[in-house]
């Protein structure tokens, strides 16, 4: 007679006796993930999306970077940098273009357009009164999903990449605006501060959103008399607030910011409009009355021009002088100060790549991370953003609408 094998033994906790969650095998999505940054063509831009240091955090998780040659180098960041933190540097902007994200400052041009592949994801500005309809329509052909640095909007509500670039704006716009004051840039030879026995200079500031509050935190820490105009309320208390000095405040009533331009030295145009329409705050009769030599900085050239002599400069040639008055009207005041900028846009850029990347897919980090979620103005080819629909007359998505049926 055959001996019986004894069944074993199985010990089952309470715990055991559940059901138990089931567990998918997963790959590692970082595995073949590659993100890719072109050079700029624009020779005015000079800001990188990535530093090297947040090259190093995301190659330490496994995704590839793939880096034109020279794409730093404006910026300060040599392309060893990139190489020493793990970056692939290339010659040519073709294998660039192959990346599964494609990260930019500019908006793509027509010939980047032919060499960025079907069903890839653009990171980069915009600018959508720049575009063409014809450059839409191959976004629509190629299936791209495109999140626009003007876009994307946080829980809070806030538009994290423009207020950074905005910080920047604002604390430039008075280190330029002393620089044109002195003799040597044909201003009225004028020190932007104070200093004993001499009164100081006349700031006039047009807005009180990040732009106008960062203006004026730079000018008062010179020394200089500021007075800050708006249309709202709620933003000249909250301007005041954050700055927690008892400056001059004041709404839009004409008398009193015409009598302001007449004594003022500087005047910062940081006022933003809605970007379908164009409005003029100070008239030609108004800038003819200000004191030569002064100087006039529209931040806001590209988004609604607040002076009626306005005309759109490049760093190249950044100012031009009309009746009398200094005038300086540079879209991209950030980039002039491309390492600073740079720092900042990598900083908001590096949390949202290793989400995207650890997701697994573009639609379903889209699905869990709002802020990508507000920014997409193309999802798989198709329109998500009412504003460019509305611009260029063609018809639009909602997104979690599209999101549902993935």
């Amino acid at each position: 007679m055959k001996p019986t094998k004894k069944k074993p033994v199985v010990n089952l906790s309470k715990e055991a006796l559940f059901p138990q969650e089931e567990i998918l095998a997963y790959a590692n999505p970082n595995k073949s993930f590659k993100i890719g940054i072109p050079k700029e063509l624009d020779k005015y831009e000079n800001r990188v999306p990535l530093i090297p240091q947040t090259v190093e955090v995301l190659t330490n998780r496994g995704l590839e970077v793939i880096i034109e040659t020279g794409s730093g180098e404006r910026a300060g960041f040599p392309d060893h940098h990139y190489s020493e933190a793990g970056a692939i540097i290339v010659d040519n902007p073709d294998i660039v273009f192959q990346s599964d994200v494609i990260l930019k400052i500019a908006p793509l041009t027509s010939s980047e357009l032919k060499k960025i592949e079907d069903n890839k994801v653009l990171i980069s500005a915009f600018h959508a009164q720049n575009q063409e309809k014809t450059n839409l329509n191959i976004y629509k052909k190629k299936h791209l999903t495109c999140i626009g640095f003007e876009y994307i909007m946080d829980e809070q509500g806030s538009f994290p990449f423009v207020r950074s670039m905005s910080e920047i704006a604002g604390s430039a716009s008075i280190l330029l605006a002393a620089d044109f004051l002195s003799s040597g840039q044909h201003g009225m030879g004028k020190l932007l501060g104070s200093i004993t026995g001499v009164n100081p200079a006349e700031i006039i500031i047009i807005g009180a959103g990040t732009v106008g509050e960062y203006a004026a935190k730079a000018a008062l820490g010179l020394g200089a008399s500021v007075k800050v105009f708006d249309n709202s309320l709620y933003k000249l208390r909250n301007l005041k607030s954050h700055l927690k000095e008892n400056i001059f405040t004041s709404v839009l009533q004409t008398s009193v910011l015409r009598n302001a331009l007449i004594k003022a030295d500087v005047v910062i145009g940081a006022m933003w409009f809605d970007e379908s329409r164009q409005q003029v705050l100070i008239n030609e009769d108004w800038i003819k009355m200000m004191k030569k030599g002064s100087v006039i900085i529209d931040v806001s050239i590209d988004r609604g021009y607040c002076f009626e002599t306005s005309h759109m400069t490049n760093h190249g040639k950044p100012t031009f002088i009309k009746h009398g008055v200094i005038h300086y009207a540079v879209p991209n005041i950030a980039s002039h100060y491309a390492k600073t900028a740079s720092y900042a846009l990598s900083n908001l850029l590096e949390q949202s790549l290793i989400e995207l990347s650890e997701s697994g897919s573009i639609t379903q980090a889209i699905r869990q991370n709002t802020t990508l979620r507000n920014g997409t103005y193309f999802f798989n080819g198709i329109l998500t953003n009412y504003f460019i629909a509305s611009l260029f007359d063609i018809p639009s998505k909602d997104i979690n609408l599209l999101l549902s049926a993935y």
